[in-house]
């Protein structure tokens, strides 16, 4: 297959990133490359939504706070952007909603004859060159293992939302060595269902660094220098997020 005529894919993650960490955009980086290996789609953009002020997580920051830390974290990436999409509705969405949000503004810029026809400028989080080919591209929702287990649990996710994300759109899951995905697809019927949709990939470079140890080491007074980038340090560093007690996190 020709990979310049390869089918045009977006990748979106979505979450908390209270804070946004390296290991948050690295899973972007492994699925590129996973997808330039394969020759089967060609991933021109990478987006990073937040979750909304109102969803229920102790000690999650303003929504303002995370995207300016993911805009700092981002500005050395030329293809990853933030959105601030969900943070701006009046309540939570969920995530159904995100994906269909984004790949229905793309899908509709790209089929928009002038620029007039979309109003005003169009997001920061857009990908660039969308309108270089005419045909629609593919919006997956990137994940690691956890967010795919979590369709297991009774009760945490609608079933229409599950059928839409994988039906519609698609999972991007980015594993670690030793877990097992595979095991949670076969036994759920959805995700079996579904299968084809899921595209398992294996990370190589284990990294266990989380936001919840990140806020943990801060809370204690403890250097995150090296785990998160210098920006996002001196923001939190600024703003005095995550219960600092220092003015000294180097």
């Amino acid at each position: 297959m020709d990979f310049a005529h390869a089918a045009r894919l977006v990748l979106i993650g979505c979450g908390s990133f209270n804070p946004p960490t390296p290991m948050h955009f690295r899973m972007f980086e492994i699925a590129r490359d996973y997808y330039k290996k394969q020759r089967t789609h060609h991933v021109i953009g990478g987006i990073v939504s937040p979750t909304h002020n109102s969803y229920q997580k102790k000690g999650l920051v303003a929504g303002t706070h995370r995207f300016a830390m993911l805009k700092l974290a981002l500005q050395s990436s030329t293809w990853i952007k933030p959105s601030d999409w969900e943070i701006q509705q009046w309540k939570w969405s969920r995530t159904s909603s995100v994906l269909q949000y984004h790949q229905k503004y793309m899908n509709n810029y790209i089929n928009s004859p002038l620029e007039s026809d979309m109003k005003g400028t169009p997001p920061g989080w857009m990908p660039p060159g969308l309108r270089e080919r005419q045909d629609d591209v593919q919006l997956k929702l990137l994940c690691g293992a956890d967010l795919l287990e979590s369709f297991a649990v009774p009760g945490l996710w609608a079933d229409k939302d599950i059928e839409d994300i994988l039906g519609n759109h698609g999972l991007v899951v980015i594993s670690r060595y030793g877990s097992n995905p595979e095991k949670f697809i076969s036994e759920s019927d959805m995700l079996t269902k579904y299968k084809k949709h899921i595209t398992l990939i294996t990370n190589s470079v284990p990294n266990e660094v989380s936001s919840t140890i990140i806020r943990r080491l801060i809370s204690r007074d403890e250097s995150v220098k090296y785990l998160l980038d210098d920006r996002v340090i001196d923001y939190i560093q600024m703003h005095g997020l995550f219960n600092l007690k220092t003015d000294d996190l180097n």
